[in-house]
């Protein structure tokens, strides 16, 4: 870190509190972000340069070796759960189709990924002590099996958009940080939002910006409902909010 500071001539402020796989250091109108090492985010520096500002934060500079990365501020930087659901989601249809970018290496695409999740859900599932019903875990796994095959055109998309990593800014209405990127078809860039109960955490909040999202994107309701399932089960299989986001998506097919 000290070492970054110097590089770029930072006066570092107290790190941002809500940074949970990185250390994210405001410094005047830019960020420091140091990355721990993560299979997700391997890839975030060349995400945002695809961006290129559109939507998203800059990328301002890059150094490797340190997983360090310079980024643009997103001032005042109040999160976009901060407003009503359906606001929200508005802001949320409006920028997706903006992340959508045909690209190719070195973004990793969803069929290795989700064939590494299913590699190792049933083994994750015994040592947490089937903590719930094989049935969910199968449906889980099912769509990870079957979806990445049938896929509609490949896009970058950003796999944990939730309100969270969208941020109120000055250039931008509202600019998206931390992605998280991923080779899919645009019905997986759903999946954080639908599930984020930031935005509101009961059965009916889901199942409304499900069907609100894919109706105002023109997707595929069941591939978006499935995806989202499944990739909920993979990330949070030890928590218990999202089995139960889980459950609801299956029992909405």
């Amino acid at each position: 870190m000290h070492e970054c500071s110097e590089r770029w001539d930072l006066e570092l402020e107290e790190p941002f509190e809500y940074a949970f796989a990185s250390l994210a250091i405001p410094a005047g109108d830019v960020v420091l972000k140091i990355q721990y090492p993560d299979r997700e985010s391997e890839h975030e520096a060349e995400a945002l340069r695809v961006w290129d500002g559109g939507g998203a934060v800059r990328l301002l500079d890059h150094d490797p070796e340190r997983h360090a990365l310079l980024l643009e501020r997103a001032r005042p930087g109040t999160s976009l759960a901060r407003v009503g659901q359906d606001e929200a989601l508005d802001v949320v249809a409006e920028l997706l189709p903006r992340l959508w970018k045909s690209v190719g290496a070195p973004f990793r695409p969803v069929v290795d990924e989700a064939a590494w999740w299913v590699g190792s859900l049933p083994e994750q599932w015994e040592q947490a002590g089937r903590p719930f019903e094989r049935s969910l875990l199968d449906a889980a796994i099912e769509a990870l099996v079957e979806l990445p095959r049938t896929q509609g055109e490949l896009v970058l998309v950003h796999q944990d958009l939730h309100a969270h990593n969208v941020l109120r800014a000055e250039r931008e209405p509202w600019l998206v940080i931390d992605p998280k990127p991923l080779l899919a078809e645009r019905e997986l860039s759903l999946t954080a939002v639908v599930r984020g109960y930031e935005l509101g955490d009961s059965r009916r909040d889901v199942l409304h910006r499900l069907d609100y999202l894919t109706a105002e994107l023109g997707l595929d309701r069941d591939r978006t409902r499935r995806w989202t399932l499944g990739q909920t089960i993979a990330w949070g299989l030890d928590d218990p909010d999202h089995v139960e986001i889980a459950r609801w998506l299956l029992e909405a097919s």
